[in-house]
This record gives C-alpha cells, sequence and structure tokens, in this order.
C-alpha cells in the first residue's frame, strides 16, 4: 500500500469516525418524501356534540415531508374532503332526542379543503436499513388555514345558509410509519383540528340562541397514506474543500 494511499484511507476513515456524531442528522436533512393519502374527514360542533363515526366522509390528502434532524420532519399538507351532520343523529343517553336539536331540526352537507404545516417528531429511523424493522411511531403539532364549502338548513325554522368559511386551525395528532423499501413508506394516521371559528355549520348566523358561544368547530382527519423518499448525499467538507481527494 502506497503512502498517498494510505493517506486517503486514513483521511476517509477520520472523516466518517468525526461524523459520527453528526450521521443521523446529515442523513436527515437530506431526505425528502412526497405522498398521497387516502382517508376520512369529520366535524364536530353544534350539530355533532361528540365525535361520531357515522359523520365520516371521504377525503384526499397530499403532501412533502422534509426532515430537519434525525427525529424530527417538517410537513405540509393539502387535504380535501366532504363533511356532513345532522341534529337528528344526536341522541341522550336514554337514546331519545335531546330538545335543542329535536327544536333545531339542522343539517349541514358541504366539502373542506385545508392547507397545513406541522412538525412530526419519529420516535425511530425508520429508513435506517440495518434495523429489522422499519417502523415508527410519530406525534405531530402544526397551523392550518381552511376553507368550508357548507350548506345548513333548518327543517324546523326554514333556514338556510350557503356560505364558504375562511379560518385558522391548530392540527395535532398522532401516527404510524413503516418503510417498505429504501424509497417506498406507507403512513396511518389520526388527528384532530381545533377551528377558532364556530361558523362551519352556519348554526350561530340560524340563532345564536342555537350555539354555545363558548365552544369553537373541530374537524378530523383519519388516513392511510404512500409516500416516495428521495435521497441525497451531501459531499463531506474536506472533499468539497479539495476535489482532488476524490481522485
Amino acid at each position: 500500500m502506497t503512502k498517498q494511499l494510505l493517506f486517503k484511507t486514513l483521511l476517509v476513515c477520520s472523516v466518517q469516525a468525526g461524523s459520527v456524531f453528526f450521521a443521523h442528522q446529515a442523513a436527515a436533512q437530506n431526505t425528502s418524501e412526497v405522498g398521497l393519502g387516502l382517508g376520512a374527514l369529520n366535524y364536530k360542533g353544534e350539530l355533532a356534540p361528540e365525535y361520531r363515526v357515522l359523520n365520516n366522509r371521504p377525503a384526499v390528502s397530499a403532501f412533502y415531508r422534509k426532515d430537519i434532524s434525525a427525529p424530527v420532519t417538517l410537513r405540509g399538507t393539502v387535504t380535501y374532503g366532504l363533511l356532513r351532520a345532522n341534529d337528528t343523529d344526536v341522541k341522550g343517553e336514554s337514546g331519545n332526542q335531546l330538545p335543542l336539536p329535536a327544536y333545531r331540526q339542522a343539517s349541514m352537507k358541504g366539502s373542506l379543503l385545508d392547507l397545513a404545516g406541522t412538525l412530526e417528531y419519529n420516535f425511530f429511523d425508520y429508513h435506517n436499513r440495518r434495523d429489522k424493522i422499519h417502523l415508527t411511531p410519530y406525534v405531530f403539532v402544526g397551523m392550518a388555514g381552511f376553507m368550508a364549502f357548507t350548506e345548513t338548513t333548518g327543517a324546523q325554522t326554514g333556514f338556510t345558509k350557503n356560505e364558504n368559511t375562511l379560518g385558522i386551525a391548530v392540527p395535532a395528532g398522532v401516527g404510524l410509519k413503516l418503510a417498505l423499501s429504501r424509497h417506498w413508506n406507507l403512513g396511518l394516521e389520526t388527528g384532530a383540528r381545533k377551528a377558532f371559528t364556530d361558523l362551519i355549520d352556519h348554526v350561530k348566523d340560524q340563532s345564536p340562541a342555537f350555539a354555545n358561544r363558548f365552544d369553537q368547530d373541530w374537524y378530523y382527519y383519519t388516513g392511510l397514506s404512500v409516500s416516495y423518499t428521495f435521497y441525497k448525499i451531501n459531499c463531506p467538507d474536506p472533499y468539497k474543500a479539495d476535489p482532488k481527494l476524490l481522485r
């Protein structure tokens, strides 16, 4: 082995050893994903005081995810889905309809478009191909802007309101990520969006007496996703400074 080759070998080993501490961060900073999701959108408010599975309606999503450190990723997501709720579905403990929904007799239908930016925390490095299990749970929180296209009618009062509602919301939730291969991933996620408005269902417009002024609307998304991972390998700084080392 020549001295030149020995020097290059030692240099490469030194660079690798010195970068162990930053290895995960460096790899994460050069990994990104694009993906599509299919799931369900749900609403909670005056017309649905509790989360009801029967109110789930189809929804789709598209997202871009970028790793900024070993456990942390940033994600931008566009979600579109349908909404529905009906006073006739609200029952008391005895199974009978509650007095206010029975009098109001309102129903809502429509759709919602959501644009969100979230911060995700991954508990394991699911892209590490040296591990046998490429799975991680994660939690997320962020900010979102939305537009709801809804129509509310009150059968008892003859009220009808068809209007778009703009608002902001705080999304938070949990999920699972599974790396099927070096590039392909599956995801499962559920999350709630706290909306800073009480006008998605227009019940307050029907009559302030029909709405709880201390509560605001919520909406939820639960879905499966498929994503594709892109990798970018950074050239170590010593090689950037002296490209001759790569010869």
